[in-house]
């Protein structure tokens, strides 16, 4: 099933002005924001928003999940005109911008048979998200010493069709940072709490899928953490502050297209 969402953002943070839920190639040039709002009737209609109205609650993709600090976000416009990706099988489909390539690739070593990847990048190669399916299960749990503070800067209930396996959370499209010498984000699709308390050792971009289905990622890496200087951050993002990470999700047309794209998912059984 198609994601069909409200959102929350941050707590006198990101405020929204001007917002549209569009549709798969409705949305002109010069088009607010694409991102989902609270009462929103569906694709193709307009939620708008009051300039200035404060958000109702933070965005949290679990109980401790933190607040980032207020921004001066900026409408912008999402791609004028979409299409369609769906594997040769049939099994995965999503919508992305026309100008986008979607590619299937060789999955990684571990996975499960008849697991996918699909890589997502702009025309000049630069990467921006993979679906992977398939993937052996794997735990969050880590030492209290190497937990550290993160941040849910955007947060959008989501339904997938493929959701079957035992996730603490309904799925969601997120975007969170983790606090390191830096701060490190990352976006993608989730049902499992990044940690308690507002810490975490790494932020999964997991759902679980259905038993013996694996589960299934897609976003820009599988799970980010908080780097070492001399470790390689990319396609993970970096900012120096978590005013910067806030304006990434809320100024430009990348977070809004690559939002559009992940709630558009959709997974056979």
């Amino acid at each position: 099933m198609r994601g069909k969402a409200t959102t929350t953002v941050l707590s006198g943070a990101l405020l929204m002005a001007g917002v549209l839920l569009a549709g798969c190639s409705t949305a002109g040039p010069g088009a607010p924001a694409w991102t989902a709002q609270p009462g929103s009737a569906g694709a193709g209609t307009t939620a708008p928003a009051s300039a200035g109205a404060p958000a109702t609650s933070p965005p949290t993709d679990g109980p401790g999940a933190s607040a980032t600090p207020p921004t001066d976000p900026q409408a912008v416009a999402t791609a004028p005109v979409w299409k369609t990706f769906s594997d040769p099988g049939k099994s995965v489909s999503f919508d992305l911008p026309e100008d986008w390539i979607a590619q299937s690739v060789t999955p990684e070593e571990g996975t499960l048979p008849g697991a996918l990847k699909v890589e997502v990048k702009k025309p000049d190669g630069t990467f921006l998200a993979a679906l992977r399916t398939g993937l052996p299960p794997s735990s969050g749990d880590c030492a209290d010493a190497s937990r550290r503070p993160y941040t849910v800067i955007s947060s959008v209930p989501v339904e997938v069709s493929a959701a079957g396996g035992e996730g603490t959370i309904p799925p969601r499209v997120v975007f969170r940072v983790i606090q390191g010498y830096r701060f490190f984000g990352s976006y993608g699709i989730t049902n499992v709490v990044a940690g308690a308390g507002g810490q975490a050792c790494e932020l999964r971009n997991i759902v679980r899928g259905p038993a013996g289905k694996g589960d299934y990622s897609f976003g820009d890496v599988v799970s980010v953490k908080a780097y070492a200087p001399d470790e390689k951050v990319a396609p993970a993002k970096a900012f120096d502050t978590l005013d910067q990470a806030a304006r990434y999700a809320s100024e430009g047309t990348e977070f809004a297209n690559v939002q559009r794209m992940l709630m558009s998912l959709e997974i056979k059984n």
